[in-house]
């Protein structure tokens, strides 16, 4: 696998990690939350200024995927550092042996500190529900505050939620989403940055029972 699309893979792990572990990744202290493919291809060659040694897509890929399967609780994360002092300090452990020792404190800790969180549904995705979107995609995380679960539409024409997406995706006002999107045609749902969004396809909003979705309380 080429690097950018190792970066690129890593991004819905970045975004599950914020979500729902409420875990920070950095790179020597530069955020990976909500990054673009680019974005993170830059801060591994920031690395490189940072460190004696070369920041490898293919170290901190296998990394990041590792941390994902800890069920870690909230915690901010220095993969670069972590990469590091694993090389320098791993003494023969596997990778997951050192991060499981490393990170005792908040392995399994996952949900210790949750607080309530609201699920959000926006009814319409003209240009100011496609705006509050990006907004709650760029604040999800921790499992408390604000969180986009489905926008309510009319179905429009062919390909309607790949449509949506590509709206979503480029703007002619706010620019370019940062991240990456997935569209899943028979689920209905639009991937952002790790947050999936069900897609309603309804004429009344008021007949949809939301709680068939997981969706409670909106």
């Amino acid at each position: 696998m080429g690097r950018e699309a190792l970066a690129e893979a890593m991004i819905p792990v970045i975004g599950r990690l914020y979500r729902d572990n409420n875990v920070v990744t950095s790179i020597h202290g530069r955020s990976l939350i909500n990054k673009s493919t680019m974005n993170i291809l830059k801060a591994h060659r920031f690395a490189r200024r940072m460190s004696k040694d070369e920041l490898l897509l293919e170290e901190t890929a296998p990394l990041l995927n590792i941390l994902a399967g800890l069920e870690l609780g909230a915690a901010a994360i220095d993969i670069a550092r972590l990469n590091q002092k694993f090389k320098e300090e791993g003494g023969g452990a596997t990778l997951e042996e050192f991060l499981r020792a490393e990170l005792a404190e908040v392995v399994g800790k996952r949900g210790a500190d949750d607080r309530t969180s609201t699920d959000v549904v926006l009814y319409g995705f003209g240009r100011i529900g496609r705006l509050l979107a990006r907004l709650l995609i760029e604040k999800a995380g921790g499992g408390h505050g604000l969180r986009l679960r489905a926008i309510v539409v009319r179905r429009g024409s062919d390909k309607d939620l790949t449509k949506r997406a590509s709206l979503l995706r480029r703007d002619s006002v706010h620019g370019s989403f940062e991240g990456t999107i997935r569209v899943d045609e028979a689920a209905n749902t639009i991937t952002a940055n790790g947050v999936q969004v069900q897609v309603i396809y309804s004429d009344n909003p008021a007949t949809i029972d939301y709680t068939a979705y997981g969706i409670k309380d909106a």
